[in-house]
């Protein structure tokens, strides 16, 4: 009797134990509406056009007891991409640079996070114009969880980082692209939603 007693109270720890580490991953989705990609670089090396890509949908699952063991799968809607000008923005959905119709999308998928000092680094795989290469992000978040409108859980962090056109032959098929600068900077801002 004694041996089921203690037998029952090991099934039930093991129990409880699985459902703390179930507890320790959260799945949240990013909240389009509130979410962007910014990116700058240099026209003729003497001044700087700004510009902006919407349209973000992705899944993050946060590990909350070791934050290097989360994942990010993101994509964004080429098609959105703007900089205020009409003439340039028709030129830049061209094929000359994110070509639209073929690649309607650019997507990034996390292959792993690291801590630097006191902050997180992302590492990815970033398809731009249907060329994928990895990139790495520095972190600003992720914020600590609040109650949003209806009662949702919310969040939100932002990723910084540049990038060199040339790697993912961007806008290289064009006189044109000799005005842009090679590297651009870029952050990205998201509010995500938890999902479970």
């Amino acid at each position: 009797m004694k041996r089921r007693f203690l037998t029952a109270l090991a099934v039930a720890g093991l129990s409880l134990a699985g459902t703390a580490l179930q507890a320790q991953t959260s799945t949240w989705t990013i909240d389009t509406a509130h979410s962007a990609v910014n990116f700058q670089t240099k026209h003729l090396a003497v001044s700087t056009v700004r510009g902006s890509i919407t349209g973000v949908k992705g899944t993050i699952v946060l590990d909350e007891k070791d934050m290097t063991k989360s994942t990010v799968t993101a994509t964004m809607e080429a098609s959105s991409v703007t900089t205020s000008n009409d003439r340039r923005d028709t030129h830049l959905k061209s094929p000359d640079f994110f070509d639209v119709a073929k690649n309607p999308q650019l997507s990034f998928k996390s292959t792993g996070i690291k801590r630097v000092g006191a902050k997180l680094q992302l590492i990815g795989d970033l398809t731009l114009a249907g060329v994928t290469k990895s990139i790495t992000l520095d972190l600003d978040g992720p914020a600590p969880p609040q109650k949003g409108q209806g009662g949702k859980i919310i969040s939100g962090f932002s990723a910084t980082g540049t990038l060199n056109r040339k790697d993912f032959d961007f806008g290289q098929k064009t006189p044109a692209s000799a005005a842009i600068g090679d590297d651009i900077k870029f952050t990205i801002d998201v509010e995500i939603d938890k999902v479970s």
